[in-house]
């Protein structure tokens, strides 16, 4: 297990290395920069040339943009490595650090409550429909899921703004200060995320439950809990991490419409808006943590793995 964890470590570095090596690339390749972006947006489009070209070589020389592009990135590197990475364009009063720092808890946040949520709805829906598989349960749980799975989360926060907000008057429509803000924040993501995790905890179960160790199970006069949820959904956990692993990690940093809509500080938001003013620091930090959390993520999905299954940690 160490030799696989330590050789796992080991791709995730060079993996890093690559994205943080695309990412630059593809950040110089693309047109503008972060004062055409921010003149954009403002509606100034004639503007004193010669100012700019000032303003331009002033801050250029504030973050090292006139260096050549290889002693840019190599202090992109450097400041990753030692968590120094130093201010980004659009909030010149804040180092990037102190962004992430403040924005991921957040995003944390808004992504574990809502995987809790899915996993609590969804896990009981699959093994009801697997258990009454191919009868009147098992096909309203799988419609439901189905419908589920078909609305976008955005469209669904719009319904429960609608409900709870502008209807009934029970919930804000947007904001982060009090706990009763995270709530259709995680409803929106939560409920979107029950169909495809049921389907797949359903189509496990099933698989389980054709085994013949459960069978013997059966015949020895074992309980549904003890048969079911004793052996069969222990060995159905695999397929269902493999889901709930993923979009954990997707959710973890960030969902760029719904904390665009509830106006949740978190972490996607920040990157879109590094995306479209060219703030190359906290853009290219962005685009490496989000990797690096996506990577740690399947590592602990694997090492779930090999707790789950004795086989597969063995081999």
């Amino acid at each position: 297990m160490l030799r696989f964890l330590s050789r796992r470590l080991g791709f995730m570095v060079i993996a890093l290395v690559f994205v943080s090596l695309l990412t630059f690339i593809l950040m110089h390749m693309a047109p503008g920069n972060f004062l055409d972006a921010k003149r954009i947006s403002s509606g100034d489009v004639s503007g004193d040339e010669q100012a700019s070209v000032d303003v331009i070589a002033e801050m250029e020389k504030r973050y090292g943009l006139d260096k050549p592009l290889y002693i840019q990135y190599l202090t992109y590197m450097k400041g990753m490595a030692t968590w120094d990475m130093g201010p980004s364009f659009q909030f010149p009063q804040m180092d990037i650090q102190e962004i992430i720092a403040k924005a991921f808890p957040v995003s944390l946040t808004l992504a574990l409550f809502s995987v809790a949520l899915s996993i609590i709805i969804a896990v009981p829906l699959g093994i009801l429909a697997a258990v009454k598989q191919n009868t009147v349960w098992d096909y309203c749980s799988m419609f439901l899921s189905m419908i589920g799975n078909s609305i976008p989360a955005y469209v669904l926060a719009v319904f429960l703004i609608l409900f709870f907000s502008l209807k009934l008057h029970w919930l804000p429509t947007a904001g982060w200060t009090e706990p009763k803000h995270v709530i259709m924040p995680v409803l929106a993501l939560g409920l979107g995320s029950v169909g495809g995790i049921a389907r797949y905890m359903r189509t496990s179960m099933v698989e389980a439950l054709r085994q013949d160790y459960i069978a013997a199970a059966w015949a020895k006069g074992g309980s549904f809990t003890r048969v079911v949820l004793g052996h069969a959904l222990r060995n159905s956990l695999i397929p269902l991490i493999t889901v709930v692993g993923p979009q954990l990690a997707r959710l973890m940093v960030g969902t760029v419409f719904i904390e665009s809509m509830f106006r949740v500080p978190g972490l996607g938001s920040y990157f879109t808006l590094a995306a479209n003013t060219r703030d190359f620091p906290l853009l290219m930090t962005s685009s490496v943590f989000f990797a690096f959390v996506i990577m740690m993520m399947n590592l602990v999905v694997d090492l779930m793995y090999g707790f789950l299954d004795p086989r597969i940690r063995f081999e």
